[in-house]
């Protein structure tokens, strides 16, 4: 099974294009994680917050709504799956990127 559930802030205002005829939207989502460690006396220890960005596409109806609602700093509720792909730059230099390809999602308030 390949499913991600995310609850984040967006990064940037989506960038938007065509494939095929089909609107797609990308852009960015970063998740916080908040951490904590015990100390030997027991006392529990607050750490620095760690921030992840996960990088976000939607497709057709999908992202004709994030062109028209979607901005830097909405909050979202996103489920989709993790797709890896590979391409050739200018340079003939491999490279890889990471994506969420969002099923559903919800525009949560700030």
């Amino acid at each position: 099974m390949n499913k991600v559930i995310l609850l984040g802030n967006v990064g940037q205002d989506p960038r938007m294009r065509m494939v095929d005829s089909s609107q797609v939207a990308e852009f960015s989502l970063a998740t916080n994680e908040r951490r904590s460690t015990r100390a030997a006396d027991g006392s529990i220890v607050e750490l620095p917050e760690l921030t992840e960005w996960h990088n976000i596409v939607m497709w057709g109806r999908a992202a004709e709504f994030a062109e028209k609602y979607i901005r830097k700093g909405s909050r979202l509720l996103i489920e989709g799956k993790i797709r890896t792909r590979t391409w050739e730059d200018r340079n003939a230099i491999k490279r890889n990127i990471t994506e969420i390809y969002v099923d559903s999602f919800e525009l949560l308030p700030r």
